[in-house]
């Protein structure tokens, strides 16, 4: 048995065959091998602040056009104001709601024809989360409806939004020697994989994000489209911002470097590496400087629990753990 290996063979009918050397490969740091955030147009819902906002800033600020969806109205609007009404427009849209989500996705269509900039991807930012025991200490289990809150919004949302917008972003032209069309950049959270004591719907519903990465990653493969997940820790929001020292210093216990909160524009900067970066694809990223979430118990556990997580709104990044 000839014992060349089959890639030799192979390489060797290809070095013979004039018309394959004259095709060269896609090659990283080829001239339009990376994917371009300027002249496309990005839906980011959860977008009028926290994690959201950051990355509407960073998306106009590499040239882009972003298409904020929000459930508030004076937020969204000051941040159009703030980037320039030719390239961030706002719609309000609950993500729990189809028909909500349907209208803004429309509006972004038109929007798309109007500017001339295709779609180059989704980031559904917007997320929630109710804390709760499932059986709480009066042998009572979690309610349903708080169940349905949670998933509606962090999954079923996340879901909706993405499925209403593939069908435009799958017919986006395609670029570079890939033929990328573009990018969805879901949001899981650390509570995927280290939940706490009263987060069982919380981490589920990012849990399940986070599974769902890779076959929708498959599923998408044949339009050029890449699917990745980031999974962020602890990060400033307007919830961390009224936490007590000694919650802050009892959750920089479970930090390593560096021991403290995330900052907003540190997850924006990843999801710009994300949309550039053709290699990443089918991956749940943790941002986490090394956070791992210990086991808390007892009085620890509803402190930190219920302080952290007490949802002072519906669509913004007001969790500390996204």
């Amino acid at each position: 048995m000839d014992p060349t290996p089959v890639y030799s063979v192979v390489n060797r009918r290809r070095l013979s065959n004039s018309d394959d050397t004259a095709k060269p490969h896609s090659t990283f740091g080829m001239s339009g091998g990376v994917m371009k955030i300027a002249g496309r147009t990005f839906v980011v819902s959860g977008g009028a602040s926290g994690l959201g906002r950051a990355t509407a800033r960073d998306i106009v600020k590499a040239g882009g056009n972003v298409a904020i969806l929000d459930m508030n109205a004076d937020l969204g609007d000051a941040l159009v104001t703030e980037l320039g009404a030719s390239s961030a427009k706002f719609w309000s849209c609950d993500v729990a709601d189809t028909d909500s989500i349907a209208a803004a996705v429309q509006g972004a269509v038109s929007w798309v024809a109007a500017t001339g900039k295709p779609f180059g991807g989704i980031i559904p930012a917007a997320g929630v989360g109710r804390p709760g025991l499932i059986l709480d200490r009066h042998n009572n289990p979690l309610s349903l409806s708080s169940i349905d809150f949670v998933m509606n919004i962090n999954l079923r949302g996340t879901l909706d939004l993405i499925r209403q917008v593939l069908p435009h972003l799958a017919t986006s032209p395609p670029s570079g020697p890939d033929n990328e069309r573009g990018v969805i950049i879901m949001v899981a959270s650390a509570a995927a994989f280290e939940g706490q004591m009263g987060q069982v719907v919380y981490a589920a519903s990012k849990g399940a994000v986070a599974s769902m990465t890779l076959p929708m990653a498959r599923d998408l493969s044949r339009f050029g489209i890449r699917v990745v997940t980031i999974a962020p820790s602890m990060f400033d929001s307007a919830m961390t911002a009224v936490m007590s020292d000694k919650v802050k210093v009892g959750l920089k216990k479970a930090m390593e470097f560096p021991p403290r909160a995330g900052k907003p524009e540190e997850f924006s900067s990843l999801v710009t590496q994300v949309i550039e970066n053709i290699m990443l694809n089918g991956v749940v990223i943790r941002l986490d400087g090394a956070t791992r979430m210990p086991t808390l118990r007892g009085r620890q556990a509803r402190v930190l629990t219920y302080a952290q997580l007490f949802p002072k709104a519906r669509h913004f990044s007001t969790l500390p753990f996204p």
